[in-house]
């Protein structure tokens, strides 16, 4: 494993998150920045799968359960891949400000994150 990356990951994460906030206040409309409550209207409390570590092939390593969105978050999918398409990491959870993100490069791998939040685990199939 590459572990300078996977140290790495937070700070990755953190710009991501910083990233997601400045777009969401933006006056300008972006075609990533939308959420599955666009569509399905949501009602209630939803629930998200949670895991903060799991490898391809392998079940979730660290931070496994469920979350519950507040009024200012989304379920999320985020997935590093190597540039050639392999999967390499991925990580589900409640994410305030989240904003959907395709393919950005960062070394030699490709991050995308996925957010929803129109019903109760949406994040397991994103």
């Amino acid at each position: 494993m590459d572990k300078p990356l996977l140290l790495g990951l937070p700070i990755l994460l953190c710009c991501i998150r910083v990233l997601s906030g400045s777009l969401a206040d933006s006056e300008h409309a972006f075609h990533e920045l939308f959420t599955d409550e666009d569509y399905y209207p949501v009602t209630g409390i939803v629930q998200c799968r949670m895991c903060h570590l799991q490898f391809p092939g392998e079940k979730c390593s660290r931070g496994r359960g469920i979350c519950i969105v507040t009024s200012e978050e989304s379920c999320t999918t985020g997935r590093i891949s190597k540039k050639d398409g392999t999967p390499w990491l991925m990580f589900m959870g409640c994410l305030k400000s989240c904003a959907n993100v395709g393919k950005i490069k960062w070394s030699v791998y490709l991050v995308e994150f996925r957010c929803c939040r129109g019903y109760d685990f949406c994040n397991e199939y994103l």
